[in-house]
Protein backbone atom coordinates (compact mmCIF):
# COMPACT_ATOMS: atom_id res chain seq x y z
CA UNK A 1 0.00 0.00 0.00
CA UNK A 2 1.21 3.42 -0.84
CA UNK A 3 2.22 6.07 1.80
CA UNK A 4 0.08 8.77 1.71
CA UNK A 5 2.22 11.78 0.87
CA UNK A 6 2.26 14.91 4.61
CA UNK A 7 2.74 18.10 2.89
CA UNK A 8 6.10 19.46 3.76
CA UNK A 9 6.66 21.95 6.90
CA UNK A 10 9.36 23.96 4.82
CA UNK A 11 8.81 26.99 2.77
CA UNK A 12 6.82 25.57 -0.06
CA UNK A 13 8.66 24.93 -3.36
CA UNK A 14 8.47 22.65 -5.85
CA UNK A 15 11.26 19.66 -5.57
CA UNK A 16 13.36 18.51 -7.53
CA UNK A 17 11.04 15.63 -8.67
CA UNK A 18 8.28 18.22 -9.92
CA UNK A 19 5.99 18.29 -6.56
CA UNK A 20 5.06 21.01 -4.88
CA UNK A 21 5.67 20.43 -1.01
CA UNK A 22 2.71 22.34 0.43
CA UNK A 23 -0.10 20.06 -2.23
CA UNK A 24 -2.04 17.51 -1.66
CA UNK A 25 -0.44 14.51 -3.46
CA UNK A 26 -3.18 12.55 -5.66
CA UNK A 27 -0.78 10.86 -8.30
CA UNK A 28 -2.61 10.36 -11.65
CA UNK A 29 -2.04 7.53 -14.15
CA UNK A 30 -3.27 10.40 -17.13
CA UNK A 31 0.13 11.35 -17.72
CA UNK A 32 3.92 10.59 -20.12
CA UNK A 33 7.39 11.58 -20.45
CA UNK A 34 7.44 14.94 -22.09
CA UNK A 35 8.85 14.09 -25.49
CA UNK A 36 12.62 14.80 -26.72
CA UNK A 37 13.65 16.15 -23.11
CA UNK A 38 11.16 19.16 -23.27
CA UNK A 39 10.65 21.48 -20.23
CA UNK A 40 7.38 23.72 -19.32
CA UNK A 41 7.52 27.09 -20.70
CA UNK A 42 4.28 28.01 -20.56
CA UNK A 43 1.30 27.70 -18.25
CA UNK A 44 -2.55 27.04 -18.81
CA UNK A 45 -5.13 28.27 -16.83
CA UNK A 46 -8.12 26.19 -16.64
CA UNK A 47 -11.76 25.90 -14.76
CA UNK A 48 -13.60 22.51 -14.41
CA UNK A 49 -16.52 21.68 -11.73
CA UNK A 50 -18.01 18.06 -11.93
CA UNK A 51 -20.74 18.48 -12.37
CA UNK A 52 -20.69 21.99 -13.89
CA UNK A 53 -21.08 24.98 -11.21
CA UNK A 54 -21.40 22.20 -8.05
CA UNK A 55 -18.22 22.69 -5.96
CA UNK A 56 -19.19 20.21 -2.68
CA UNK A 57 -18.24 16.91 -4.61
CA UNK A 58 -14.69 15.59 -5.13
CA UNK A 59 -15.76 14.80 -8.90
CA UNK A 60 -12.31 16.04 -10.64
CA UNK A 61 -10.05 14.01 -8.03
CA UNK A 62 -12.09 11.13 -9.32
CA UNK A 63 -11.92 12.25 -12.91
CA UNK A 64 -8.24 12.47 -13.15
CA UNK A 65 -7.70 9.24 -10.95
CA UNK A 66 -10.18 7.34 -13.31
CA UNK A 67 -12.43 6.40 -10.39
CA UNK A 68 -15.01 8.74 -11.46
CA UNK A 69 -18.43 7.27 -11.15
CA UNK A 70 -20.34 7.71 -14.31
CA UNK A 71 -23.77 6.58 -13.30
CA UNK A 72 -23.65 9.26 -10.22
CA UNK A 73 -24.76 12.24 -12.28
CA UNK A 74 -26.11 12.35 -16.23
CA UNK A 75 -23.56 14.93 -16.65
CA UNK A 76 -20.63 12.07 -15.85
CA UNK A 77 -22.02 10.13 -19.12
CA UNK A 78 -20.30 11.67 -22.00
CA UNK A 79 -16.54 11.19 -19.66
CA UNK A 80 -16.63 7.21 -20.19
CA UNK A 81 -13.54 6.39 -21.44
CA UNK A 82 -11.71 9.72 -21.46
CA UNK A 83 -8.39 10.17 -19.70
CA UNK A 84 -7.60 13.72 -18.63
CA UNK A 85 -5.76 15.07 -15.63
CA UNK A 86 -4.02 18.54 -15.06
CA UNK A 87 -1.23 19.07 -12.53
CA UNK A 88 -2.95 21.19 -9.82
CA UNK A 89 -5.77 21.88 -9.08
CA UNK A 90 -7.38 24.87 -7.18
CA UNK A 91 -10.27 24.05 -5.05
CA UNK A 92 -12.76 27.15 -4.18
CA UNK A 93 -10.62 27.64 -0.22
CA UNK A 94 -7.66 28.09 -1.68
CA UNK A 95 -6.10 24.10 -1.13
CA UNK A 96 -3.90 23.02 -3.87
CA UNK A 97 -4.02 19.51 -5.27
CA UNK A 98 -1.69 18.12 -7.40
CA UNK A 99 -1.83 15.03 -9.42
CA UNK A 100 0.75 14.88 -12.32
CA UNK A 101 4.34 16.11 -11.26
CA UNK A 102 5.31 19.01 -13.04
CA UNK A 103 8.75 17.15 -14.82
CA UNK A 104 5.72 15.08 -16.52
CA UNK A 105 3.53 15.51 -19.93
CA UNK A 106 0.07 15.91 -18.28
CA UNK A 107 -3.08 15.03 -20.45
CA UNK A 108 -5.06 18.36 -20.01
CA UNK A 109 -4.65 20.78 -23.47
CA UNK A 110 -6.07 18.32 -26.18
CA UNK A 111 -5.67 19.77 -29.43
CA UNK A 112 -3.92 23.02 -28.63
CA UNK A 113 -1.30 25.28 -30.23
CA UNK A 114 0.62 28.44 -28.63
CA UNK A 115 1.95 31.04 -31.15
CA UNK A 116 2.37 28.18 -33.43
CA UNK A 117 3.66 25.55 -31.79
CA UNK A 118 0.94 22.77 -31.09
CA UNK A 119 1.03 20.19 -28.80
CA UNK A 120 0.83 22.29 -25.72
CA UNK A 121 0.62 19.37 -23.27
CA UNK A 122 4.28 18.69 -24.26
CA UNK A 123 5.38 21.73 -23.11
CA UNK A 124 3.01 23.40 -20.26
CA UNK A 125 2.03 22.81 -17.07
CA UNK A 126 -1.81 23.00 -16.28
CA UNK A 127 -3.41 24.44 -13.43
CA UNK A 128 -7.28 23.94 -13.28
CA UNK A 129 -9.41 26.43 -10.82
CA UNK A 130 -12.47 24.91 -9.50
CA UNK A 131 -15.28 26.94 -10.87
CA UNK A 132 -17.08 27.66 -14.14
CA UNK A 133 -17.21 30.18 -16.61
CA UNK A 134 -20.60 31.62 -14.97
CA UNK A 135 -19.62 32.76 -11.56
CA UNK A 136 -16.37 34.44 -10.03
CA UNK A 137 -13.61 32.79 -8.51
CA UNK A 138 -12.44 33.01 -4.83
CA UNK A 139 -9.66 35.74 -3.54
CA UNK A 140 -8.23 32.47 -2.06
CA UNK A 141 -8.14 30.86 -5.37
CA UNK A 142 -6.55 33.68 -6.28
CA UNK A 143 -4.26 34.13 -3.45
CA UNK A 144 -3.08 30.17 -3.87
CA UNK A 145 -2.96 30.97 -8.28
CA UNK A 146 -0.46 33.41 -7.73
CA UNK A 147 1.93 31.80 -5.20
CA UNK A 148 1.67 28.67 -7.50
CA UNK A 149 2.91 30.31 -10.59
CA UNK A 150 5.64 32.68 -8.72
CA UNK A 151 7.32 28.99 -7.29
CA UNK A 152 6.47 27.62 -11.27
CA UNK A 153 8.23 30.60 -13.01
CA UNK A 154 10.99 30.17 -9.92
CA UNK A 155 11.62 26.38 -10.74
CA UNK A 156 11.02 26.41 -14.54
CA UNK A 157 11.62 28.26 -17.51
CA UNK A 158 8.63 29.93 -18.00
CA UNK A 159 7.97 32.67 -20.49
CA UNK A 160 3.81 33.06 -20.62
CA UNK A 161 0.90 32.42 -19.03
CA UNK A 162 -2.37 31.40 -21.44
CA UNK A 163 -6.19 30.41 -21.16
CA UNK A 164 -7.16 26.77 -22.21
CA UNK A 165 -9.12 29.86 -24.05
CA UNK A 166 -6.14 31.06 -25.94
CA UNK A 167 -4.27 28.06 -27.19
CA UNK A 168 -7.68 26.52 -28.22
CA UNK A 169 -9.88 28.95 -29.87
CA UNK A 170 -13.37 28.17 -30.75
CA UNK A 171 -12.95 24.33 -28.64
CA UNK A 172 -12.86 25.96 -25.54
CA UNK A 173 -13.90 28.75 -22.91
CA UNK A 174 -11.94 28.48 -19.85
CA UNK A 175 -11.28 30.10 -17.47
CA UNK A 176 -13.84 32.16 -18.73
CA UNK A 177 -14.96 35.81 -18.41
CA UNK A 178 -15.03 36.12 -14.69
CA UNK A 179 -11.26 35.03 -14.65
CA UNK A 180 -9.61 38.66 -13.60
CA UNK A 181 -6.32 38.10 -15.34
CA UNK A 182 -5.30 41.47 -14.28
CA UNK A 183 -5.56 40.36 -10.71
CA UNK A 184 -2.97 37.60 -11.86
CA UNK A 185 -0.75 39.77 -13.58
CA UNK A 186 -0.49 41.98 -10.61
CA UNK A 187 -0.49 39.13 -7.88
CA UNK A 188 2.30 37.16 -9.61
CA UNK A 189 4.88 40.41 -10.21
CA UNK A 190 5.17 39.14 -14.04
CA UNK A 191 6.15 41.41 -16.53
CA UNK A 192 3.50 42.15 -19.28
CA UNK A 193 5.85 39.78 -21.42
CA UNK A 194 4.09 36.63 -19.49
CA UNK A 195 1.01 37.42 -20.91
CA UNK A 196 0.62 37.39 -24.87
CA UNK A 197 -2.96 37.50 -24.61
CA UNK A 198 -4.17 39.86 -22.31
CA UNK A 199 -3.62 43.58 -22.97
CA UNK A 200 -1.87 45.30 -20.04
CA UNK A 201 -4.83 47.45 -19.11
Amino acid sequence: MNTPHIPSKREPHIDAQGWLTSAQRLPSPNFEARPDNAVPTLIVVHNISLPPDDFTTNSIADFFLNRLDHDAHPYFDHLRGMRVSAHFVIRRDGAIEQFVSCDERAWHAGVSAFCGRERCNDFSIGIELEGSDRVPFENAQYEALAALVRMIVKRYPIDALAGHSDIAPGRKTDPGPHFDWPRLRHDSALPPSYFPFQSGD
